[in-house]
């Protein structure tokens, strides 16, 4: 089986910063993206930022400038530095990565880890 664990969030005040971390763990052949989504009460998720294995990157136009992803392949891990964090960043962050798992198909499948809230406020 395959699990995604986020950690990281907390409580920060405007202009904070705060790392998320996100582990991918269990029989993983190979990761092909991996991505950090939000969702705040009474809004659909978004993408915040995602990031290719071979290096591509994409933020919301709304973090652009502030957050940083990164990944580790040899940890299966992915980062989300979060910089200059604003009230309207809260929310419930989540973990997204498509894989392809040992010993199965060769198809990409989707997991999502629990989440981590994040919440910016004086």
């Amino acid at each position: 089986q395959v699990q995604l664990v986020e950690s990281g969030g907390g409580l920060v005040q405007p202009g904070g910063s705060l790392r998320l971390s996100c582990v991918a763990s269990g029989s993983i052949f190979s990761i092909h993206a991996m991505n950090w989504y939000r969702q705040a009460p009474g809004k659909q998720h978004e993408l915040v930022a995602g990031i290719t294995s071979g290096g591509s990157t994409n933020y919301a136009d709304s973090v652009k400038g502030r957050f940083t992803i990164s990944l580790d392949m040899t940890k299966n891990t992915t980062y989300l530095q979060m910089n200059s964090l604003k009230p309207e960043d809260t929310a419930v962050y989540y973990c997204n990565a498509g894989l392809v798992r040992d010993g199965g198909s060769r198809y990409v499948n989707e997991y999502w880890g629990q989440g981590t809230q994040v919440t910016v406020s004086s």
